[in-house]
């Protein structure tokens, strides 16, 4: 016998305790960001699921964690303000090695004009990016291998991955910074290099 999503039997109240019930289970169970699809599963056809993930997160206000929305799903994440008492229990180093500039920048060029071959992003920033960094970035699970390049040698290209939404807090590819902000907050310097030439994001 299937689960009963509709829950008919139950008062509109109990029947809505009952979805925001399944809806943290189904989350808290995952260690990926889930997807409206999978949640949708869980709940009634008629469950305004948005309002029912923002009841859940109003309860959680003085929880140590919280619903996320990133990666086109939902995740529950640590509260920035505990993650030195999570370093510790692990035994991490209080500072986790955090991008280098050369990295940022390399990760902005990805990001924005994906797919794009690592001689490209050469050409773009100015400056020789390296295998080696090229493969930092692919262990930390925030670019993966793109289709090949038509140019000479059929070079991979790079894309970035739902493991750089997750990292970053973004939801969808759309929700990136424009450049300003980012050379505002010190990711980027205002001169980058000869060749770049990244999209400026207007507002609507």
């Amino acid at each position: 016998m299937g689960l009963d999503t509709e829950l008919v039997d139950l008062p509109p109240a109990l029947r809505w305790r009952e979805w925001m019930a399944r809806v943290e289970a189904v989350l808290f169970a995952s260690s990926a960001p889930v997807g409206r699809e999978v949640l949708a599963r869980v709940v009634g056809r008629d469950c305004a699921l948005d309002l029912l993930i923002e009841d859940i997160a109003t309860e959680l206000t003085d929880r140590p964690y919280e619903i996320a929305r990133v990666a086109g799903g939902w995740q529950f994440r640590t509260r920035p303000r505990h993650a030195a008492a999570i370093r510790a229990a692990r035994a991490e180093p209080d500072t986790p090695r955090p991008l280098s500039r050369t990295e940022m920048l390399v990760l902005a060029v990805i990001a924005y004009l994906q797919p794009v071959t690592r001689s490209e992003i050469s050409r773009l920033t100015g400056r020789e990016v390296s295998r080696d960094l090229i493969a930092r970035l692919h262990r930390q699970g925030l670019i993966a291998r793109g289709p090949r390049s038509p140019e000479p040698g059929a070079p991979y290209s790079y894309v970035t991955t739902r493991g750089f939404l997750v990292q970053f807090g973004l939801e969808t590819l759309r929700d990136l910074p424009d450049i300003e902000a980012l050379e505002d907050a010190g990711l980027l310097e205002r001169d980058t290099g000869p060749g770049l030439d990244l999209p400026i994001r207007q507002e609507p």
